[in-house]
């Protein structure tokens, strides 16, 4: 012991060559918790496709799926942290003349660390895959955005009322329209079905971009419906009348559907986010208790001994 200039004897710290953190506990309890995430997460999925079907009224709707994944995910990040987080206590070796507070903290730190690891590496595989995902719904959206176009160009071409008109741009088609028109729409409807018929897909497009059909576009549709239908004027606005509100109806069940599905989206992220909070407290809880039962057993045995 080293000797001071005044003869005391100076106390040296003592520090331990050992690491306090143990990896191989740490990796184990991480592979568990990542084995037993990835079987329940195919278990989930199997579960989910049951309740999605492409025949109509026979698929489950968009909350009932997101709540149904947001407990799925809590079941499985409980299930995996808390056997990841006892194996990573139970498996780490007894730290000799370390306090008990101490003990207890780097338990909790291990059961922290090996959860961190899983849910890196699972975050990482769920990535991928729906990546994977993506990439291919992005292609079909592209192939149905291809033959879209192949439509609309074709339409484009029906609808011109002459070659050198064929440049007009569909922006600015239904104010042409609206310019041009004529004062007698019969003479317009029974002399050129074709741009009577582009005009009035052009006055539905507007009017769906707009959020609504101009009083005067329904007057004029009505004025072209009488002509090629033979129905009297006050049929044919009925007629017109029952065919947009068959537009608004679809365009808010559309609607509807977007935000059931928004809602159904913020509530899987929020409890999902809370599942990850709740699972690392509960991966630290059973590391803690893991180690704890692994000192009482290696205490009980060198009693035992003596």
């Amino acid at each position: 012991m080293p000797i001071s200039s005044t003869g005391s004897a100076i106390a040296t710290p003592v520090e331990s060559s050992n690491s306090a953190i143990a990896w191989g506990p740490i990796i184990g309890g991480a592979v568990a918790a990542i084995g037993i995430s990835l079987i329940l997460i195919l278990f989930g999925s199997g579960l989910g496709l049951t309740m999605i079907s492409p025949w109509s009224g026979e698929s489950s709707s968009a909350a009932t799926v997101g709540i149904s994944a947001a407990i799925w995910l809590v079941v499985v990040q409980w299930l995996s942290a808390g056997l990841g987080g006892y194996l990573t206590g139970r498996l780490r070796t007894k730290w000799a003349a370390v306090h008990t507070d101490e003990v207890f903290f780097r338990d909790t730190a291990h059961g922290f660390v090996s959860w961190a690891v899983a849910t890196v590496f699972v975050a990482g595989f769920l990535a991928s895959s729906l990546g994977s995902l993506a990439g291919a719904g992005a292609q079909a959206v592209g192939s149905a955005a291809a033959t879209a176009g192949v439509a609309g160009s074709a339409a484009a071409a029906a609808s011109s009322e002459n070659s050198s008109s064929g440049g007009t741009d569909m922006a600015t088609s239904y104010f042409t329209d609206a310019l041009l028109r004529p004062q007698q729409a019969q003479a317009r409807a029974q002399n050129d079905n074709t741009a009577a018929t582009a005009e009035v897909s052009r006055i539905l497009l507007n009017g769906a971009l707009q959020g609504g059909v101009p009083e005067d576009d329904k007057a004029y549709l009505s004025t072209i419906v009488a002509s090629r239908t033979g129905l009297s004027p006050q049929d044919a606005r009925a007629r017109v009348d029952a065919v947009l509100k068959r537009i608004e109806d679809a365009k808010v069940a559309a609607q509807q559907a977007a935000d059931e599905a928004r809602k159904a989206a913020a509530t899987t992220a929020l409890v999902g986010s809370l599942s990850l909070l709740v699972g690392a407290f509960i991966s630290c809880a059973a590391a803690a208790l893991g180690g704890r039962q692994r000192d009482e057993e290696e205490d009980l045995l060198v009693a035992t001994r003596y």
